[in-house]
């Protein structure tokens, strides 16, 4: 992961490099961390290269986390790439629902074979496309809510401990018989 420096010096980043460096866009705060896992998965799925720099471009303005928004983009890979193109296919195909006659009856009135290719293509393409676009907007708003729950359970688990530590400290110095041994 780079760092604040490094891609303020990165020479495609350089024109606006210095906004990145502004602190607020690398602090973890309730507001900026759900905002980085939304924009990183909406990234991860809305274009298969260059989700790093989509990512922060787009913490930029929402002044969202940005390293977090970068690392959430791993979630697409080079591994999980062809896992992910099944489940946006599956996804476009179950939205659309392509009527399989309609197809037939565009093939049947093609007279050369590479019309049949193109066809098939663009309709598996194309329902693709549409599947890893719900992706994008179905799971940044799962993560921007998972990631806000997840911030308040931390939080609350850090009050309830200093709570915890606070009252043990004045039941401590209520108890006249505590340290005398």
């Amino acid at each position: 992961m780079p760092s604040r420096e490094e891609m303020a010096k990165n020479r495609y980043l350089a024109p606006i490099g210095h906004r990145f460096l502004n602190p607020e866009l690398w602090r973890f705060t309730r507001r900026s961390v759900p905002r980085g896992v939304a924009l990183g998965l909406f990234a991860a799925f809305i274009i298969p290269v260059g989700q790093i720099f989509l990512a922060a471009f787009l913490a930029w303005p929402a002044r969202a986390n940005v390293p977090l928004a970068a690392a959430v983009t791993f979630v697409t890979n080079p591994f999980t790439i062809a896992f992910w193109a099944v489940v946006a296919n599956r996804v476009g195909n179950f939205i659309l629902r392509i009527d399989s006659t309609a197809t037939e009856m565009v093939l049947a009135q093609a007279d050369s074979t590479w019309w049949v290719y193109i066809v098939d293509a663009f309709q598996v393409a194309g329902v693709t496309v549409l599947g890893f676009l719900v992706l994008a907007v179905v799971t940044s708003s799962i993560g921007y809510l998972a990631a806000s729950g997840i911030w308040r359970v931390i939080v609350a688990r850090k009050i309830a401990r200093k709570r915890a530590k606070r009252l043990d400290l004045e039941t401590a110095s209520l108890d006249p018989g505590h340290g005398a041994k």
